[in-house]
This record gives C-alpha cells, sequence and structure tokens, in this order.
C-alpha cells in the first residue's frame, strides 16, 4: 500500500515538509496493524522505532507488580508513540496494546536519525513533540496528584466521551486505568455527575448534557482565561 503523504504531512515531525523532502522519508516508512486488543509492544523489551498511528487508537500503559494499570496515554492519529526509547537505544517504557484495528506506519531508529541530521524543519519538530510528551506526563501527575478522582473523570469524558471510528467508547475500567482509581470509585463519579445534571448515563453510553459545567471541574475553563488574558 502506498504510504499516505497527506497523514505524513499531518504529523508534528513533518509538519512544514514539502513533497520533495518527504520523499526521503517515505522510502523508510513501514506499515504495521494491530487488531482490537492486540500487544503491539510489551514494556522491557526492545523497541528500535517510533510509531505513528495512522487509523484506530493506542494504548500505553503501565502494570503494577499486582496487576494494576494506569494508563499513560491514548494515542490517536497522527500521534506518535515510543519516541524516547527509539532515539535513546533504550528499552521500550511502557506497554502498548491497540483499542481498535489499527493501522500504524513505524521508522526505524537509524532511518530516523539521518533524516534529522539532513533536515532542520525535522530536528526542530522532534523537540517539539518531546517537549508536547513531558507537557503531557506533567498534566498526568498534576491530575493524579491534586486532582479529585471525579474531577479527573470530568476532564476523561471531555476528551474521549463521544465515540467515533478512531476514539472507541471508553469502559468504566479503562476509565478507571486513566483516572489513577478504581472501577467503583469511577461508578460511584458518574452516578455523581449525572446526579448533578452534567452527564447522563443511557445504557452503555455517557451523554455530556452541560459541557460547561465539565470543563470548570476539569480545569480547562481557568486555563483558557488565563490564556485569553496573557494575549
Amino acid at each position: 500500500m502506498a504510504i499516505q503523504e497527506d497523514f505524513l504531512k499531518s504529523t508534528l515531525y513533518f509538519s512544514g515538509l514539502t513533497s520533495a523532502e518527504l520523499e526521503p522519508v517515505k522510502a523508510v516508512v513501514f506499515e504495521k496493524t494491530a487488531d482490537r486488543g492486540e500487544m503491539f509492544l510489551v514494556e522491557g523489551e526492545a523497541a528500535k522505532a517510533v510509531y505513528f498511528v495512522v487509523s484506530g487508537m493506542i494504548k500505553v500503559f503501565k502494570l503494577s507488580p499486582d496487576g494494576k494499570e494506569q494508563i499513560l496515554s491514548l494515542v490517536r492519529p497522527p500521534e506518535s508513540f515510543n519516541d524516547v526509547p527509539a532515539f535513546d537505544g533504550g528499552l521500550a517504557l511502557a506497554s502498548v496494546e491497540a483499542m481498535t484495528a489499527s493501522l500504524i506506519y513505524g521508522i526505524e531508529k537509524s532511518n530516523l536519525e539521518l533524516i534529522v541530521q539532513q533536515n532542520n524543519k525535522v530536528a526542530l519538530n522532534l523537540v517539539k513533540v518531546l517537549c508536547h510528551q513531558v507537557q503531557h506526563l506533567i498534566a498526568l501527575v498534576e491530575d493524579l496528584s491534586f486532582r479529585h478522582v471525579t474531577n479527573r473523570v470530568a476532564k476523561i469524558l471531555l476528551e474521549y466521551a463521544e465515540a467515533s471510528v478512531s476514539n472507541p467508547r471508553l469502559t468504566q475500567q479503562e476509565i478507571a486505568a486513566l483516572a489513577g482509581t478504581a472501577r467503583e470509585i469511577v461508578g460511584r463519579s458518574l452516578k455523581s455527575l449525572e446526579e448533578e445534571g452534567k452527564i447522563k448515563l443511557d445504557r452503555h453510553r455517557i451523554v455530556i448534557t452541560d459541557r460547561k459545567a465539565l470543563r470548570e471541574m476539569a480545569g480547562m475553563a481557568t486555563v483558557e482565561t488565563q490564556v485569553r488574558k496573557s494575549l
């Protein structure tokens, strides 16, 4: 299958590149597919490529010794994963599982390093990618450390509640793994949000009925206000 040039241009890695500049990239991209529930990487194994989600959604997670799961991120098109191990030559820092049937592009470490050396745009874009990932992990630590569980659940619902082909409906167990808590506590949080009129539980669906209130609970409204004041 031909590599999708428009997809490559949509990634942060290759943003701003011309078709001519993308030719050496397309020459080294390889494809992989994964079925729903298929393990793509296992923490601790050799991982010598950076991967890009073309379609579907990928779960990046860690497991505690007693089997508790903490989801670090849900990766959707056109985002990447396994960036750090690919560049530092280390082992996979977390496990990776396909949440849906997924199409994934990969570029091996040696090939990507050569592209970075030959194109300053890609080098600058790589810095941005790693900065975004650091910001995401800092936000995750902040959420887990300082936000009440119900506020964390509100934020997760805003980001993932609306199911689509590339954004599957999350189970309460998956919400719990994102929020760093137990499924039972998520159930109580959802019930509380429903009683307050912020969401509606419709069988296995969660319908947001008061998006503004959820954004305030998640702290998003405050952040947006601060950004507007700084402009």
